[in-house]
C-alpha cells in the first residue's frame, strides 16, 4: 500500500496516440523534476484498436517506436531525448530487421541500447521496446 501523504516528484503521462496500458502501469512517467522520463515497453499495438500489427518484425518494430514516439512527445520531449532503449525479442533470428528499421528512427548520436531475447511477451507479441529520455 503507498502512503498517498506524501509528496510526489512524478508525473504520470498518457499519450492518446499510444495504446492505453494493459495492466497496473502507466505508459511513461516524468521524475525528477520532470527532466527523466521512464517510457513502459511498447508492444507493436495500434493505438486505436489495442490489437498488434501483423505484418512482420519491421512493421512491428515501426509500430512500438511510434507508440514510444506519441508518449513522448505528449510529454513536450521528442526521441531525441532517448537516452537508453531496451528491446525485448522474442527471437534473436528478428535481430538485423528490427536493427535496420531501429536505426530509421535514431540516424544520428542514437541512445545506448540493450537488445535481450526473452521466451514470452504480452499478447504473444515478438517484440517490446521501452525507453528512458532526459529533457
Amino acid at each position: 500500500m503507498s502512503d498517498t501523504s506524501a509528496p510526489t516528484a512524478k508525473k504520470i503521462i498518457s499519450a492518446a496516440g499510444a495504446p492505453p496500458a494493459i495492466g497496473p502501469y502507466s505508459q511513461g512517467v516524468a521524475a525528477g523534476s520532470g527532466t527523466m522520463l521512464f517510457i513502459s515497453g511498447q508492444l507493436p499495438a495500434d493505438p486505436e484498436t489495442g490489437i498488434l500489427v501483423q505484418d512482420g518484425i519491421g512493421a512491428m518494430t515501426r509500430r512500438c517506436l511510434e507508440n514510444i514516439k506519441a508518449i513522448l512527445e505528449a510529454s513536450g520531449a521528442s526521441l531525441a531525448h532517448v537516452v537508453k532503449t531496451t528491446v525485448f525479442l522474442t527471437s534473436m533470428a528478428d535481430f538485423a530487421e528490427m536493427n535496420q528499421v531501429y536505426g530509421e528512427y535514431f540516424p544520428n548520436e542514437p541512445p545506448a541500447r540493450s537488445t535481450i531475447a526473452v521466451a514470452a511477451l504480452p499478447k504473444g507479441s515478438p517484440i517490446e521496446i521501452e525507453a528512458v529520455a532526459v529533457v
